[in-house]
């Protein structure tokens, strides 16, 4: 007997129909002698939806009010799923996540889980019960309510699966698996098998919306094996686990990422610590930065340029500003009209020539190159946001071919 945990994202439940078929698949996965525990995640937009209708009673909620608003969109989704696998004749129960055993800490909005006590799901699984967990959410030291940031009902399944030493860890999604680049957006993108913790977590990171990047680090820890999987069509998915020994493939995916932005400090004074002073204040005030770029420097100043996200950008604008003020820098300047690309491969590490193959690509297509940020297993690039998905499918071709 197998212990098996099944995330279902918004879109597998997003209605009457798709809840039935999500009902079909626990219970078959059960009838085969499974113990079987599944994670939901809100139905559809309903969390879109929510926070509309906060926004129109008062943009200006707490974070706390907000948790308990967007808490409830998982709890639909565990209770109707409860129902159905009732009317097919199969014992079920549904449980929030406080009733999971989930606590988390207290930041709202976007908190972090401390530890999960599983007690009452192996309780319900003795008594032979099929178990629907609500997705996304934990309760804190003061019993309040909370969430755990967009992307964590792939975490609520990871760390279940992790504390109960689960046999597989299962997310349904609207696709059919992890695919080279965004197969909406090249239509000639191959899914993968089997990809690498590592990989599908740089993917995560750095755009790709097919997994959390939170569960796949959790996932790495604990050495869970993922299998990412369409509910809709049936078909085996792609398994994220831990590097093999096989042959690695050169690259294993493309990702963008539009949320982006791009500040560069220019005649920055070229004499020691005025770096840090930037990073650290922008650190102080707890902006993301990811790919910086510095100048060789030139009558006696040099220019700084980095990445953030866009929600970030006003903050990081304001401390930049401040630093010219101070430190006697130029002018700040910023573009939000960027994007981020990346292609990601372990194979990287042993295959000479793939950037420029990469740069290659990029040059046939006209596209201009604003900054570049490599790792053991990925480069990144900064282009204009024009030009993100021509850039996309041009290296996709490039790497897997055009046919």
């Amino acid at each position: 007997m197998s212990l098996i945990v099944q995330k279902f994202g918004g879109t597998s439940v997003a209605n009457t129909e798709r809840i039935f078929n999500v009902a079909d698949i626990v219970t078959k996965t059960y009838e085969k002698g499974n113990d079987v525990v599944v994670v939901v995640s809100a139905q559809g937009d309903t969390t879109d939806e929510f926070i509309e209708k906060a926004n129109e009673i008062n943009p200006n909620a707490s974070k706390r009010e907000m948790d308990m608003l967007l808490s409830a969109g998982e709890q639909i989704s565990a209770s109707l799923l409860a129902m159905a696998i009732e009317k097919l004749g199969f014992p079920v129960v549904s449980l929030l996540g406080w009733q999971a055993g989930f606590s988390t800490s207290s930041t709202y909005g976007s908190a972090r889980i401390k530890r999960v006590t599983p007690d009452r799901i192996r309780k319900e699984i003795d008594k032979k019960n099929i178990v629907i967990v609500t997705g996304f959410q934990g309760v804190n030291k003061y019993d309040d309510m909370t969430t755990l940031g967009r992307g964590g009902s792939d975490t609520s399944a990871v760390a279940i699966a992790a504390v109960m030493h689960a046999d597989l860890c299962q997310i349904f999604t609207d696709v059919e698996g992890v695919f080279t680049a965004d197969p909406r957006k090249v239509p000639k993108a191959r899914k993968l098998d089997v990809i690498s913790y590592d990989e599908m977590l740089e993917l995560a990171t750095l755009g790709a919306q097919v997994l959390n990047n939170r569960s796949v680090e959790m996932a790495k820890k604990y050495n869970i094996e993922l299998e990412v999987l369409s509910s809709l069509t049936r078909v085996p998915g792609t398994i994220v686990k831990e590097e093999s020994k096989m042959e690695k493939m050169l690259i294993s995916g493309i990702a963008k990422d539009n949320d982006v932005a791009r500040i560069s400090i220019i005649g920055v004074p070229d004499k020691p610590g005025l770096a840090f002073r930037i990073f650290s204040k922008l650190a102080a005030k707890k902006v993301n930065v990811d790919v910086i770029l510095q100048s060789v420097g030139r009558d006696s100043t040099k220019d700084i340029s980095f990445t953030v996200p866009q929600s970030m950008m006003q903050d990081a604008i304001h401390v930049c500003n401040s630093f010219v003020e101070v430190n006697g820098a130029m002018h700040v300047v910023y573009d939000e009209n960027v994007s981020k690309v990346s292609i990601v491969g372990a194979g990287m590490e042993t295959h000479p020539g793939v950037a420029a193959t990469m740069f290659e690509s990029l040059f046939d297509a006209d596209i201009n190159i604003q900054m570049i940020s490599t790792s053991e297993i990925k480069i990144s690039v900064l282009i204009a946001r024009d030009d993100a998905d021509k850039a996309v499918t041009a290296i996709h071709n490039k790497f897997f071919g055009e046919d």
